[in-house]
């Protein structure tokens, strides 16, 4: 899990992880699986979202870049997840964000 938070934009692998901890592509999922919930694949995927709707809420870096910076190689398949994971597209999500912090700032700048 260590690798994965260090390495979320990296190009990880079920076969680079398995070998950083000396064990079989095989016995990593299972003891993942036993021991988190979820497989390292999706794992990783849920790490990536989130690092995406925090950089989302926290930066002004466009859409494909967040995709490209939280790991994503394909911004459809981006798009898709993060929709799937947060009820939003990453768009929307951005909007929402920024409405609600306008929303508890008690405190106008004109």
């Amino acid at each position: 899990m260590s690798v994965m938070l260090r390495e979320t934009a990296g190009r990880l692998s079920i076969e680079i992880l398995s070998r950083d901890v000396n064990l079989s592509c095989n016995r990593l999922r299972q003891l993942f699986v036993k021991e988190i919930g979820v497989s390292p694949t999706q794992y990783l995927r849920y790490l990536r979202l989130f690092r995406a709707a925090r950089m989302l809420r926290s930066t002004f870096l466009s859409v494909k870049e967040v995709a490209f910076l939280s790991g994503a190689r394909d911004i459809s398949h981006f798009v898709r997840d993060f929709k799937k994971q947060f009820g939003l597209t990453p768009s929307a999500y951005r909007d929402q964000a920024q409405n609600l912090e306008k929303a508890s700032c008690p405190v106008t700048v004109e």
